[in-house]
């Protein structure tokens, strides 16, 4: 009899490390609910040094059933705004606060301490002070920021003057909603407002998530581009490259395409899965070229369903429909009366049936991230990477999550191929909804 429950709500958060050997929330059962408040997430962690990661997502929750080598499907339900305003742009390292990387290993520049606690003193690109010695101790600042608040309707937001940003930052977990449980320093305390009057359309998606991967690893470094500063870095986190292929799961790819309606196909590395979520976003384009965009918090609601023996590499996506490239969408009932058409001409006596899906490849860099990705695709089916570079050539596209390294392989793929990997009754049922 299953000792799970139906539906989880989770509202706490991690220290910015997935470690597979801390205990999980739940369980929650197969086909089960979780229900999130999450905290923002890029810069308000990365100017909070105790947090050992680039994101504050939520404590990881074990799927009842979930087992090394199964998958686990979440399909998002809904993705709400909560925060009234929030704060981002381009960052730049400040030398001397950190030991190899400043969005884990932070180090007070005065009294040396590692993973300083901090208090905020006033407002501005100086207010982040470490709480022993009250230095100066954030490790980013900004090249080009701004303040943005949000409508009431959910539909846009606006970019704030110098007298606006400064009111925020007064009163910033106030405007942000950050979670109770979070321990960030909301990032609008430095008040910028390079971009003024700039009117931006909103279109909620997580940055996060994903499952926990098998061995620690930062938050925000769970992937193949961030997870590359790893390598053979100075201080604890450090990995070999086999290391980190092997044990990340790519939970964190800022792809504006994984929004309410979409369904993640993501690979289980450890007992449980250890679904975890956060870094939602407020809008973005393709590639977050900023390297960072509006950091909100937000309620979430997921649905899990364990699949046995599925073995994935990577993460597949199912977006929506309206989401996928022209190339990829189904096709209709005239596009397909046309193609019977040809085929009879030609004496083709049966047409391929297919549905689509996207592979997400990470790597160092984009050409890596793709070459990663058509290899995922290609060992998912058992085909080779031609076949995926040609079927994703004319019905599909190679589209960019985040630069430096994540891209989607999307493609149409035949049902005999989804079939045979233990996909097609999810793809299916993704696409008739």
């Amino acid at each position: 009899m299953s000792k799970g429950t139906e539906t989880l709500l989770v509202n706490s958060f991690i220290d910015g490390v997935l470690d597979p050997e801390k205990e999980m929330l739940g369980p929650v059962r197969d086909g089960g609910h979780i229900i999130a408040n999450t905290a923002p997430g890029c810069w308000g962690p990365m100017i909070t040094p105790c947090i050992r990661g680039g994101h504050e997502v939520t404590k990881p929750v074990f799927v009842e059933g979930a087992e090394p080598g199964d998958a686990i499907v979440i399909k998002i339900h809904s993705i709400n705004v909560t925060s009234l305003a929030t704060a981002s742009g381009n960052d730049a390292p400040v030398d001397g606060r950190f030991l190899g990387d400043p969005f884990v290993a932070v180090k007070c520049p005065e009294c040396g301490t590692m993973y300083p606690d901090t208090v905020i003193e006033g407002i501005g690109q100086e207010a982040i002070r470490c709480a022993n010695c009250h230095a100066d101790v954030t490790p980013f600042v900004f090249t080009n920021g701004y303040t943005i608040s949000f409508s009431e309707h959910g539909d846009v937001g606006v970019t704030m003057s110098k007298e606006s940003a400064e009111t925020i930052a007064r009163d910033g977990r106030h405007y942000m909603k950050t979670p109770d449980a979070s321990v960030q320093n909301p990032i609008v305390t430095f008040a910028p407002h390079d971009l003024v009057g700039v009117v931006a359309r909103m279109r909620p998606f997580l940055g996060q998530l994903g499952t926990t991967p098998s061995r620690p690893i930062p938050d925000s470094h769970n992937a193949g581009d961030f997870g590359s500063f790893l390598v053979g870095a100075p201080h604890d986190y450090k990995v070999t490259e086999d290391e980190l292929k092997e044990h990340r799961t790519d939970g964190h790819m800022d792809i504006s395409r994984v929004r309410a309606g979409s369904t993640l196909i993501c690979p289980v590395k450890v007992p449980g899965g250890g679904v975890y979520l956060g870094d939602m976003h407020a809008m973005q384009g393709d590639g977050e070229i900023a390297g960072h965009t509006a950091d909100v918090s937000g309620i979430v609601h997921l649905q899990v369903h364990v699949i046995k023996n599925a073995n994935l590499e990577g993460p597949i996506l199912l977006p929506n429909e309206e989401d996928l490239p022209y190339t990829a969408k189904p096709f209709t009932e005239a596009e397909l009366k046309s193609a019977h058409a040809v085929a009879k001409q030609w004496n083709i006596e049966k047409l391929e049936e297919s549905l689509p899906v996207s592979i997400i490849g990470t790597g160092s860099n984009l050409n890596l991230a793709t070459d990663n990705g058509l290899q995922r695709a290609a060992d998912l089916f058992g085909v080779t990477v031609p076949e995926i570079m040609n079927r994703t050539t004319i019905t599909g596209s190679i589209e960019i999550g985040r630069h430096p390294g994540v891209v989607t392989i999307t493609f149409l793929a035949p049902v005999g191929y989804l079939e045979k990997a233990g996909m097609l009754d999810v793809v299916r049922g993704h696409y008739r909804e």
